[in-house]
């Protein structure tokens, strides 16, 4: 059995993602199994030979480790509003222990209604703005209460098999994206030479170089879509000294420049 270090499982709490421009990112993974409850507007999912389309008050589940092209548009609203929350595999391992109905394996993606009371339960798992902060035990009750809620209604998630090597780096360059990641650092982090964490690699057909950089993207369209962080304090936080250097990779990466991307929201919303 394979004893190699993981990075501590970090909290999974939902996200609020704004758009006040429609726009569209070419081919984003999707690693954890993932709700988008779109409150505003709406989410097209275009994958190959399928289009789906969340319009206000519907969810759309992904599976994990599925690819997308991904489409916010504010619509006649003018505003693109969603709360998005992913799973981890070890809340959805806890699942086994509820006597469930039978639902329908997400495999791809679907788009469903949602009713008040399930938009709630997606909205509690928002971290607190002024309160204390959620503790984990907290935030796992309230994870699992969205998941039963989606157990009721026939759908569930299924839990990865394993943890390949792409997503052992990228969980751990995705905690500290700026960090100068070298490959020594990273093997070293492994408790592995260079070469082996190489080759371990090798399946997936990446280099470390190309996976670091995309957990930076990844990263940084994250907080472009979810705070109010300029493009440069993003830029930095994700490992780019130069604004327009950043701006020109982002763009090339995902099809549209970050400040079409960056969500403007008003102060009591951050």
């Amino acid at each position: 059995m394979d004893h190699s270090p993981l990075p501590s499982p970090r909290l999974n709490f939902g996200a609020k993602v704004f758009a006040s421009r429609c726009y569209r990112l070419k081919t984003l993974a999707v690693h954890d199994n993932l709700l988008v409850v779109v409150l505003s507007g709406a989410k097209g999912l275009h994958g190959p030979g399928d289009v789906l389309l969340a319009r206000r008050n519907e969810a759309a589940l992904v599976a994990g480790g599925t690819r997308w092209d991904i489409v916010n548009d504010p619509g006649g609203s003018g505003r693109y509003e969603a709360v998005a929350l992913s799973f981890d595999d070890a809340v959805l391992q806890d699942m086994s222990r509820f006597e469930l109905p039978q639902a329908n394996a997400i495999t791809a993606a679907r788009i469903v209604p949602t009713d008040e009371q399930f938009r709630e339960a997606v909205q509690r798992t928002l971290p607190p703005l002024k309160a204390k902060p959620m503790s984990r035990q907290i935030l796992q009750h309230r994870t699992m209460e969205v998941l039963l809620m989606l157990a009721e209604a026939g759908h569930r998630f299924v839990p990865k098999n394993e943890v390949g090597w792409c997503e052992r780096i990228r969980r751990l360059v995705s905690n500290h994206p700026a960090a100068d990641w070298t490959a020594k650092s990273l093997a070293d982090t492994f408790h592995l030479s260079e070469s082996s964490l190489r080759r371990r690699l090798d399946d997936d057909r990446i280099t470390l170089g190309a996976l670091v950089r995309e957990v930076r993207l990844e990263t940084a369209l994250g907080l472009l879509q979810t705070t109010s962080l300029s493009v440069g304090e993003v830029a930095q936080r994700c490992g780019w000294e130069s604004h327009s250097r950043f701006s020109a990779v982002f763009q090339e990466r995902w099809g549209v420049p970050p400040s079409v991307v960056r969500a403007r929201l008003k102060e009591t919303e951050q």
